[in-house]
């Protein structure tokens, strides 16, 4: 039997006037659908997402609800759990769409699902925002439906490149004369981030000194930082998700790398702080979002009151940083919201053009689709470890703290 969770939200909403008193109005359910993981190897990312999207929902309701036309109307969602399986989350794509007849759905957890159900969604001509599938190799599909609030993968580390060269011009170089070494795992999110970061670098006519695949097993990169040493390049960047950053920092500290730059995926998944202490500090960890940045819109306010708003609704998350999963999940629904307003409808094909021409300030950052359907108006963030702390350092408009370069061994 397919396990059934049902979002929380309800039927009425207080609707505040444009002018005049404030009335009652009885707000009509609008269901949207999602298979998202939770349980299986994604489990925790997938609940951290659900609560996003639930938050969002209460928060939305709270304003007012949708306003459609003369009438409004309430979020729930269906969830099914696809386990953290492709194929499970493609059977409850279908289950979603004929059975319980959804006409918009909420993407699932990791490029890896979201490739699983988007060629339904597409088949069926439904609207799908998806929150938490980051690879480029999903928006050169030639999608329609399809549209992702967050940064592609090719840009998480690609803004380390930039910061490189603006530290070589501070320190009398140029760009050009700036060494980077590239180690990333073999798989396709990480080729994404190694086609970014050369891209950028070829932009700057940089030098490309090493340029090597992670070991299958990703406990051992002592072979690729021993090249590191001998070529002293000026910026590493390293991406092997959780267990690559973990191996990355322990060895960087252990043969004590000595480069001025280094940037790395997944810091905090790994807890690189927790786990490292005073050796991971001056690395720099890519992120989507962060609740210093200075993004804010009517609903959430700004992204430091989405941070405490969420906390005071969810106090499991109370003693930590809120995930940017659960931020970038709140912004999908956020977006609905704004297409059913704009498209005056809920025809499902008036809703994806509308979903299209989207262009909006959130608390998580600006969203413009490209025709691919990918976010083409939100940077990724640099973030460096300062004392155990994750600091926004880069782009430099939205940095909370200076950087700390070049970066001390421990």
């Amino acid at each position: 039997m397919i396990n059934k969770y049902i979002g929380l939200a309800g039927a009425a909403a207080v609707l505040i006037a444009a002018s005049g008193p404030a009335y009652a109005a009885e707000c009509e359910p609008l269901t949207l659908g999602s298979a998202i993981s939770l349980t299986g190897k994604y489990a925790t990312n997938g609940v951290h997402a659900k609560n996003g999207y639930e938050f969002a929902i209460k928060k939305i309701k709270e304003n007012g609800g949708i306003k459609v036309g003369d009438k409004c109307y309430d979020f729930n969602v269906i969830y099914y759990d696809d386990e953290s399986k492709g194929d499970r989350g493609a059977t409850l794509a279908e289950r979603l769409i004929n059975q319980d007849k959804v006409q918009y759905m909420l993407g699932p957890y990791s490029s890896g699902l979201t490739k699983a159900i988007a060629p339904v969604t597409e088949k069926y001509q439904i609207p799908m925002v998806e929150a938490e599938g980051a690879s480029r190799s999903l928006f050169n599909k030639g999608y329609k439906y399809l549209f992702a609030v967050l940064s592609t993968s090719e840009q998480y580390l690609a803004s380390a490149i930039t910061l490189a060269a603006e530290m070589a011009e501070k320190s009398g170089k140029s760009p050009g004369d700036v060494k980077v070494a590239v180690a990333v795992e073999n798989d396709p999110f990480s080729l994404d981030i190694r086609a970014g970061v050369l891209d950028d670098a070829k932009k700057f006519d940089m030098n490309i000194v090493v340029d090597e695949k992670l070991p299958r097993d990703l406990s051992d990169m002592s072979a690729i930082l021993t090249k590191v040493k001998l070529l002293k390049p000026d910026l590493l960047v390293v991406s092997g998700h959780s267990k690559g950053a973990a191996t990355a920092v322990r060895q960087i500290g252990e043969m004590n790398i000595d480069v001025p730059m280094i940037a790395v995926t997944h810091c905090e998944a790994a807890d690189v702080t927790g786990k490292f202490g005073k050796t991971a500090n001056g690395i720099l960890c890519s992120t989507q979002w962060a609740e210093t940045l200075s993004y804010e819109d009517p609903i959430f306010g700004t992204a430091a009151n989405y941070e405490q708003e969420f906390k005071a609704a969810y106090p499991e998350y109370a003693e930590k940083t809120v995930p940017y999963q659960t931020a970038q999940a709140s912004a999908a629904v956020y977006v609905f919201k704004d297409a059913f307003e704009r498209a005056g409808s809920l025809d499902k094909e008036k809703i994806r053009d509308a979903l299209a021409e989207t262009d909006m300030s959130t608390f998580y950052g600006q969203i413009r689709f490209s025709e691919a359907g990918n976010n083409i108006a939100k940077p990724m963030v640099l973030r460096q470890i300062q004392d155990g702390k994750y600091n926004v350092v880069a782009p430099s408009k939205f940095a909370s703290h200076d950087l700390q370069w070049p970066r001390v061994a421990e």
